[in-house]
């Protein structure tokens, strides 16, 4: 039988996944760029950002009584992440903030349902 909650549950928890995996490249990708002092909140952020998607994707997946609530902490930490890369004219950083304004939107989303 086709159940759409967890379809809807296995799409966002991809899209977190993928906000995580984002952030841990652009952490390493910013840690050798040669301007890195310049960009010391950045890198906090994408830090933050990868490790409260990490635990909210764990969260939603296992339908978690707790899954909303963090996943309202998570869009908050994506959306303050995502500001923070769009401040940054690189292409790379430009991306990660597109990935992680989508990921706090459908947090958001979700934990607002």
């Amino acid at each position: 039988m086709h159940n759409p909650d967890y379809d809807s549950s296995n799409c966002l928890v991809k899209i977190i996944q993928d906000c995580e995996a984002m952030c841990e490249h652009m952490t390493a990708y910013v840690a050798k760029q040669p301007n890195v002092e310049m960009r010391v909140r950045q890198l906090r952020l994408l830090r933050d950002c990868a490790d409260i998607c990490g635990l909210t994707a764990k969260y939603v997946a296992r339908c978690s009584a707790f899954a909303k609530d963090i996943a309202c902490l998570c869009a908050h930490i994506c959306e303050v992440c995502g500001d923070e890369c769009a401040k940054h004219p690189d292409h790379a950083s430009q991306h990660c903030a597109h990935v992680c304004m989508h990921c706090a939107k459908e947090c958001y989303r979700f934990a607002m349902a």
